[in-house]
């Protein structure tokens, strides 16, 4: 199947993939202090500076999530070049644009199943 992606686009999305992989990454590594135990700092004061913290550690610990979401899906993108699948929408078979994937290459789904 042809998905009208040319190889050397295909080449495009994988570096694409790769850079942003690697940026999720990089990012996971500096924000891994935030999601540690919130301590109590002697040197605040009372219950707000501590909510502050839990609140800023739950913050930390979202976008930990969405990293993780977004290693996957880049992963899955990743098989689905392997496999000769990239560019085809996982749900209705149909072919995924090209400003759709450039904007977002790891994208499953063309723009009428993602609505």
């Amino acid at each position: 199947m042809d998905s009208g992606l040319t190889s050397e686009q295909i080449d495009h999305f994988k570096q694409k993939l790769h850079e942003r992989q690697a940026q999720l990454k990089a990012l996971d590594a500096q924000a891994a202090n935030w999601r540690g135990p919130v301590e109590l700092d002697q040197q605040s004061v009372g219950r707000l500076s501590r909510m502050d913290a839990m609140q800023q550690q739950e913050m930390a610990q979202a976008e930990a999530r969405r990293r993780v979401s977004d290693l996957a899906r880049i992963e899955m993108a990743r098989v689905r070049i392997a496999e000769g699948e990239y560019g085809w929408c996982a749900e209705c078979g149909e072919p995924i644009g090209h400003k759709r994937l450039e904007i977002d290459p790891a994208a499953p789904l063309c723009i009428g199943c993602a609505r």
